[in-house]
């Protein structure tokens, strides 16, 4: 057998760690190596079993202090958990009248789960991730698309069972087709009991004599599939767009799994987004800032015709209500385009143009054509 490594090494701490650190590090390593997050694979299960009798030694002050003291030998009795009754399941252990349990730790890792619930039974088949990347335009008012994914589908050689046409798979002896196996022994502490999955048939209940050769006794294949998704109006860059049961099949009757779409909104060359915010900048002339008069602004819906007022300063905003991005609980909601009016001087003029702007200064009060000329404006 295999010297066992030093629990500290095991979570990646230190000898001085705290409670709260050698909790944090367990957290991490289990939801890493749990058997629900690598079906089948015996090399992360045998690490969740080392990583999971670590915590249960360190996170015990008298156990780490005997540990501390001792090492493995205070626990060769099997304490440790290193043969079939260890630290495997977690379901709940009994010391004679009291029990340790980890659904704590398991519930905020796994969502509520215990680790030790029934893989035998219906189980909803898994998500499958998906980007889309789509224009400014189709993000507000909403757009159909096409994606071809990589979908796990039921192999039509074995209907999904994994067993080779002509057999059925068989209940599995060892568990009795429940997918859990129960192991006793004895401790220092007494009587340990750890509920664990059953290693013979992997938490499936049933055991495969003869594989299907089409699917090598996974009950899957993978297939292209392509399916048309409806990206609802309003929706925002890096916002994740549920189909629900459109994933992967689920497992013993369970139901689909779902497509989570990541969509990715291209930027626009001239509206900016808030929320449901539009925003935008419009440069206008000299002579319409000063005199007012009729603009033409474009907006989401095509170009609009707005009315200004004489003397409009650069830095005016124009708020056009409803010409925003839709609600996306709502689409009847929209939100306003807030427009920033940038007031154009001129930067080329000939005479003619001089002249009748230093006339206009004259008659604001500011300097005469004859100053201006003596700048050197005219040749």
């Amino acid at each position: 057998m295999a010297e066992k490594r030093d629990y500290y090494e095991v979570l990646g701490v230190d000898r001085s760690a705290t409670g709260d650190e050698i909790k944090r590090a367990y957290r991490k390593l289990a939801k890493k190596y749990h058997p629900d997050s690598n079906p089948g694979d015996e090399e992360a299960a045998a690490k969740f079993t080392e990583v999971s009798e670590a915590y249960s030694i360190l996170s015990d002050a008298t156990k780490r202090q005997q540990y501390d003291q001792y090492g493995h030998a205070a626990f060769d009795n099997g304490a440790g958990g290193s043969g079939p009754g260890g630290f495997g399941g977690f379901g709940g252990f009994d010391f004679g009248g009291g029990s340790f349990d980890f659904g704590d730790i398991f519930g905020d890792i796994f969502g509520g789960g215990r680790s030790s619930a029934r893989r035998n039974g219906p189980q909803k088949g898994a998500n499958v991730n998906a980007t889309v990347r789509i224009t400014f335009e189709e993000a507000v008012f909403g757009v159909e698309k096409e994606l071809t994914l990589n979908m796990k589908e039921p192999c039509p050689s074995c209907n999904g069972t994994g067993a080779k046409a002509g057999t059925s798979p068989k209940m599995c002896p060892k568990c009795g087709g429940s997918g859990q196996a129960v192991y006793r022994e004895q401790s220092i502490f007494g009587q340990v009991q750890s509920v664990r999955t059953c290693p013979d048939c992997n938490g499936s209940g049933k055991i495969i004599e003869q594989k299907c050769p089409d699917c090598r006794g996974t009950g899957y294949k993978s297939e292209r599939k392509t399916i048309s998704i409806k990206i609802p109006s309003g929706i925002d860059n890096g916002q994740v767009y549920r189909i629900r049961g459109k994933g992967e099949p689920g497992i013993n009757g369970g139901e689909r799994g779902d497509v989570l779409v990541e969509v990715q909104v291209s930027r626009h060359p001239v509206f900016e987004r808030q929320q449901t915010e539009i925003f935008s900048t419009m440069t206008i002339s000299f002579v319409t800032a000063t005199l007012g008069g009729t603009i033409k602004i474009q907006t989401l819906d095509g170009e609009i015709e707005q009315e200004i007022k004489p003397g409009t300063q650069t830095g005016t905003v124009l708020h056009l209500k409803g010409h925003g991005v839709p609600n996306l609980r709502n689409r009847n909601i929209r939100g306003d385009h807030h427009v920033t009016l940038v007031v154009e001087v001129p930067t080329k003029l000939n005479s003619e143009q001089k002249e009748a702007l230093m006339k206009f200064d004259e008659a604001m009060g500011g300097k005469g054509p004859e100053h201006h000329k003596k700048r050197g404006l005219f040749k």
